[in-house]
């Protein structure tokens, strides 16, 4: 006969007929003598580790139609093993691992077993009906929790977004590190290739940026794309273009679903090229952000933007110090940059020339712009903004220039020639501030003049205030110029989401 394992535990019967300490099961020689013995037919031979039940609960034996209602007391015909069963002790030991039990303690014994007994032909298991309750039960939660799974998915998939930005342009730059405050790797400027990522809002944005960046060249990586172009000129226009054209074959063959561009506009606002390629026009672009005063601005699909720092000249994103709000400043205002012949430049010069206030200011003027600024011209210029306490911004081709956000950057209040420059520029059905509305609608905290006759004065005024005065003004530039662009970035993140991502309407 062969030998039979059973595994589970033992409880010890006192002499009240209740249980007592449960005991590691043991290995019979050869069967089970004893009354009630001849109840158990067969045990089913159990799995070859004598460990692999132990955790596994324990009920006591009892023939079909007899309730379980807990420990032995309650088993009137529970099988007892009497005190001259044969037993083999070594087994105990070998198999698990614990001391034999002293034959004088076995005393009646009843089974506490995890296997299932067979009575003739019937197999019979005791927890039948709660393992199939469990089992019910555990299916129940498995469903539950994979409905759960499946709605956050949907849910995900219905409001999440994945943007990929293709930053062609210099004020993309400003766009990623200066106003969504991100960063970029490598973090050397002369790199073929940059890129970073962050989330925010529901959005996920990659950015992406360099000379390698050429079309048909990279991974488009997401079902919606922001190009960042530069329009001002012919030239740029017809590169412009090239990658319009690009994403435009994209939208066709479905590799992508959706187009904005940030559009570094011309000076003078002659953007018409640009019309044809959007989506009311027949075009695929959802969405224009552009820079300037654009009189086609309508906060529905074409949006304002600001110019932004000198990126391209690597202005850098300045963190204010303790100095910088706090320490007295050695100038009064400052001037670097180009003069032009018969300009409003030119009657600046003339007027802080009267009454030596030139010498109150920092004033460096050349004659012809510089595209790239050398090191020290650069350092000069930075040192300029940082030493002084208002920084002089005449009209250019166009109003709204680098210097006021670089000015606002350093704490030095900008002092803006508040007039219109000849071009298409102008108010929109939005905005009737121009020039410079996006600014006077975020409330900027400037100075604003008409002519340069003003300025005497308003140095006269700055010169009577005190040091305290200063820093507060200083602090409150910084302040707004922080929350100008947190609220730029806002209202980016919304305006593609709320274009891009599924109506829930209907």
């Amino acid at each position: 006969m062969s030998k039979v394992w059973l595994y589970g535990t033992i409880t010890r019967f006192t002499r009240e007929g209740s249980c007592g300490s449960e005991l590691p099961f043991l290995r019979p020689r050869s069967g089970i003598s004893g009354p009630g013995s001849s109840r158990i037919a067969s045990v089913q031979r159990a799995s070859t580790s004598p460990l692999a039940h132990q955790g596994a609960a324990a009920g006591c034996s009892l023939p079909p139609g007899q309730p379980l209602r807990g420990g032995c007391r309650h088993c009137p015909a529970q099988p007892r093993v009497q005190g001259n069963t044969s037993w083999d002790d070594s087994a105990l030991g070998s198999a698990t691992d614990l001391p034999p039990v002293p034959r004088q303690s076995w005393g009646s014994l009843c089974f506490r077993t995890t296997e299932h007994v067979s009575l003739g032909n019937e197999e019979w298991n005791p927890w039948e009906a709660d393992e199939k309750n469990e089992q019910a039960a555990s299916q129940q939660r498995y469903e539950t929790n994979l409905k759960v799974i499946k709605n956050v998915r949907s849910h995900l998939e219905q409001t999440s977004l994945r943007v990929q930005i293709w930053g062609k342009a210099a004020v993309g730059l400003y766009l990623w590190q200066h106003i969504f405050e991100g960063l970029l790797e490598p973090a050397a400027v002369t790199a073929q290739w940059r890129e970073g990522s962050q989330k925010a809002g529901k959005t996920h944005f990659s950015f992406i940026t360099g000379p390698s960046v050429v079309p048909g060249y990279f991974s488009v990586e997401a079902d919606n794309v922001v190009l960042v172009l530069n329009g001002r000129e012919k030239a740029k226009i017809t590169y412009a273009t090239q990658w319009l054209h690009y994403a435009q074959t994209l939208i066709q063959t479905r590799k992508i679903q959706h187009v904005a561009v940030v559009l570094l506009g011309n000076e003078q606002c002659n953007n018409e090229w640009i019309q044809p390629y959007l989506k009311k026009h027949g075009g695929f672009v959802n969405l224009l952000f552009v820079t300037y005063d654009y009189t086609l601005v309508n906060e529905e699909d074409i949006f304002q933007w600001p110019l932004g720092v000198a990126t391209y000249r690597n202005f850098p994103v300045v963190e204010p110090s303790w100095s910088l709000l706090h320490d007295p400043r050695s100038y009064l205002c400052n001037f670097l940059g180009t003069v032009y012949k018969n300009s409003s430049r030119e009657t600046l010069l003339e007027i802080l020339k009267q009454d030596g206030l030139d010498k109150l200011c920092w004033i460096a003027a050349r004659e012809q712009w510089q595209p790239q600024e050398t090191n020290e011209s650069f350092r000069n210029y930075q040192d300029a903004l940082l030493q002084s306490d208002l920084t002089l911004c005449p009209v250019g081709v166009n109003t709204e220039c680098y210097r006021i956000y670089e000015a606002c950057s350093y704490g030095s209040l900008p002092v803006v020639e508040d007039v219109m420059t000849p071009g298409d520029c102008g108010n929109s059905s939005m905005y009737h501030s121009a020039p410079l509305q996006l600014l006077k609608t975020m409330g900027a905290p400037f100075i604003f003049i008409k002519n340069w006759k003003e300025l005497p004065a308003v140095l006269e005024k700055e010169k009577k205030k005190s040091l305290q005065e200063k820093i507060q003004r200083r602090r409150k530039l910084i302040e707004w110029y922080r929350n100008f662009k947190a609220w730029m970035r806002q209202k980016f993140i919304n305006t593609l989401e709320n274009s891009f991502l599924p109506s829930d309407k209907g």
